[in-house]
C-alpha cells in the first residue's frame, strides 16, 4: 500500500470514529439534560443505540467543509452555527415528513424556524463546535493515532456494522414514546 493511500485510510477511519464519539457524546447530552430538567432517563433519538448521528455528522461535515476557517474562531463560530442549523432543519424535516413525527419541537421557543431550529440550540451548537475543534478533537485524533491503522479499521467496520442493523431496524421500529417524540398532524393534500 503507498503511503499517500495509507494515509487517506487513516484519515477516513480518524472521521468515521469521530462520527461515532459525537454521535455517542451528542446522545449522552441529550439524555443528561433530559435527566437534569424532568428528572427522568429517556432514550433520546430515532435509532435504537446510544447514539444521535446528527452530532457526528456535524463534527465531521466541521473536519471536511470548515477546516480552512480552523485559524479564524470567530467565524468559524458562525459558519459552525449555520452549518449546524442546516442539518438540524433538513433532518428534523425529514423525520416529520417519513415518519409523520416530530423528536424535537422549538415552537415554544423565540428565534426559531418551524419549531425545527432555534437561536439557542444554534448558539450551544456554535460553542460546541468551537470546543471540538480546539480541545476535543485534538485529544481524540492522538489518542486515536495510539490504535494501529488496522486496529481502527476493525473497529470501523464493527461499528458501521451495528449502526447498519440499528438504521435499517429503526426505518421500521423507531424509537418513539413520551419525551422523546410527539406526532405531527399532516395537512391533507388539497386543502
Amino acid at each position: 500500500m503507498t503511503r499517500k493511500r495509507e494515509e487517506s485510510i487513516s484519515y477516513v477511519t480518524v472521521l468515521i470514529l469521530l462520527f461515532f464519539v459525537f454521535s455517542v457524546a451528542g446522545w449522552l447530552w441529550e439524555v443528561g439534560l433530559h435527566l437534569v430538567q424532568d428528572g427522568v432517563f429517556v432514550k433520546r433519538g430515532v435509532l435504537s443505540g446510544p447514539w444521535l448521528p446528527i452530532y457526528g455528522t456535524g463534527g465531521v461535515l466541521i473536519m471536511l467543509v470548515l477546516r480552512r476557517f480552523f485559524d479564524r474562531p470567530l467565524k468559524l463560530f458562525f459558519l459552525i452555527m449555520g452549518m449546524c442549523g442546516v442539518v438540524e432543519y433538513l433532518t428534523g424535516w425529514f423525520l416529520e415528513m417519513y415518519f409523520h413525527t416530530k423528536w424535537w419541537d422549538y415552537s415554544n421557543l423565540t428565534f426559531q424556524i418551524q419549531g425545527r431550529v432555534c437561536l439557542a440550540g444554534l448558539l450551544v451548537f456554535g460553542l460546541g463546535g468551537l470546543a471540538f475543534v480546539y480541545l476535543i478533537r485534538p485529544a481524540l485524533e492522538r489518542l486515536l493515532g495510539r490504535l494501529s491503522l488496522h486496529s481502527r479499521e476493525i473497529l470501523c467496520m464493527i461499528l458501521l456494522g451495528i449502526f447498519l442493523i440499528d438504521l435499517l431496524w429503526s426505518f421500521q421500529n423507531p424509537n418513539q414514546g413520551a419525551g422523546i417524540s410527539k406526532p405531527v398532524i399532516m395537512a391533507a393534500k388539497g386543502t
